[in-house]
């Protein structure tokens, strides 16, 4: 979330405030569901969905040139279950990436390479989530709505004179 507090120097037509943070292939239509954002949903499932068929092709592709090789069959099964057991942790993660931020950036570095062998969850997860919102909207709606409470109560706790409240009912003494 990016917070505008009327400062100089930011674009003019921006209002104050917290400002909603974009989501890939979305941008910020996902805040008031226009600017063709179920068009866009639509697309995102039917292309992430492409993508992971065209690399089921691809990965069976790969399988048969090991075939062809002659590896043997120990091999062929390393890889099977190598895909199948990265393509599920990826799909976890990358499902709980849309609710939560994560706790622990360095993990998630750690497993980026696991997560790269794994795409197809990933695809898979992202096609998922895209059928009933933008993936991450939820949690960055969360996180927006949040930012605007919090702005608004502190800019409503500002306003006003402090000097010109009333105190508790005591007059101060008059100084000579």
């Amino acid at each position: 979330m990016s917070e505008n507090s009327a400062v100089p120097g930011t674009p003019p037509g921006t209002a104050p405030g917290p400002q909603p943070e974009p989501i890939r292939f979305f941008g910020t239509t996902w805040v008031d569901h226009d600017g063709g954002y179920g068009l866009r949903r639509a697309g995102v499932a039917v292309g992430s969905l492409a993508a992971a068929v065209a690399a089921c092709f691809v990965l069976r592709f790969a399988y048969e040139g090991l075939e062809i090789a002659e590896v043997g069959g120990f091999v062929g099964v390393l890889v099977i279950a190598m895909f199948s057991i990265c393509s599920a942790i990826a799909f976890r993660k990358t499902w709980e990436g849309f609710g939560a931020r994560p706790e622990d950036p360095s993990r998630e570095d750690a497993l980026r390479g696991l997560k790269s062998i794994g795409f197809i969850g990933s695809l898979l997860a992202y096609f998922v989530r895209s059928l009933t919102e933008a993936p991450g909207e939820k949690l960055r709606r969360a996180e927006y709505e949040k930012a605007r409470v919090q702005f608004e109560k502190r800019r409503s706790t500002r306003t006003g004179n402090p000097a010109a409240r009333k105190t508790s009912g005591r007059k101060r003494p008059k100084r000579s």
